[in-house]
């Protein structure tokens, strides 16, 4: 018996799931962990269950954007997982935040496309704040540059008409810009669930690239972040007992 978006046992899961947007990523994330199995796999969700230093835990993609995101956050919530952090990578929007830095969201600005759906505009996004604290002692242990504060989670990749408002972010504090995490601490916030987000800048966002195509991820030094960035959500992620 599995759920029917993401393939997943419908009970029985652990408590504690990292959350990734590329299938790829939770497959290199779950080769890190001891006896990783594929327990549910269809469209972009990819899920394993294995273990942390004695910790059974949960890896899973969600994709790009924060609509699929919900419906994985749904159905893993509805298996049995209660703590979520979500690792992804994300633009800055300072300039002393350099690729390859982490970032600790504090909180996300609702600009998701999705949870305006779901609550009144007011309800915040706020990360638990055992995850931020556990986020930060992990960054410190693994010697990884880590950034503390809100971040813009972003329905829309790049801009077409509309300018955004990037300039009002920035001088309101916000220090970088994502898809997925508001989604994920507004649903937690809603279901009494804890959430947090740790995230890997790839690049510097304050001046918007109308190219999506020009985008590129897949340099060594976000390569080796994001490996960096693995354990210390790991490491986190297990210290929310």
């Amino acid at each position: 018996m599995t759920l029917p978006i993401t393939k997943i046992p419908r009970t029985g899961l652990p408590g504690h799931a990292l959350v990734v947007g590329d299938p790829e990523r939770a497959t290199a994330v779950a080769n890190l962990l001891s006896d990783a199995v594929l327990i549910g796999q269809n469209r972009e969700y990819r899920s394993y269950q294995g273990n942390w230093h004695g910790t059974p835990v949960v890896v899973s993609s969600h994709g790009v954007g924060g609509p699929g995101a919900l419906c994985q956050f749904q159905e893993l919530a509805a298996a049995g997982v209660h703590t979520f952090l979500r690792f992804g990578t994300a633009g800055a929007l300072r300039a002393d935040i350099a690729d390859g830095d982490l970032v600790i969201a504090e909180a996300a600005v609702r600009d998701d496309g999705v949870t305006q759906q779901l609550v009144h505009p007011e309800y915040p996004a706020s990360a638990t704040a055992e995850a931020v604290l556990a986020l930060t002692a992990a960054a410190t242990v693994h010697q990884a540059r880590a950034h503390r504060g809100v971040v813009w989670t972003r329905a829309a990749f790049s801009p077409m008409v509309r300018e955004l408002p990037m300039r009002d972010y920035i001088a309101a504090g916000v220090i970088a810009i994502e898809m997925e995490l508001a989604t994920l601490l507004v649903f937690a916030g809603l279901n009494g669930l804890r959430a947090g987000g740790v995230l890997v800048i790839d690049g510097n966002a304050t001046v918007d690239n109308t190219d999506p195509t020009s985008y590129n991820p897949h340099r060594q030094v976000v390569v080796e972040a994001v490996a960096r960035g693995s354990a210390v959500a790991l490491d986190a992620l297990v210290a929310l007992t």
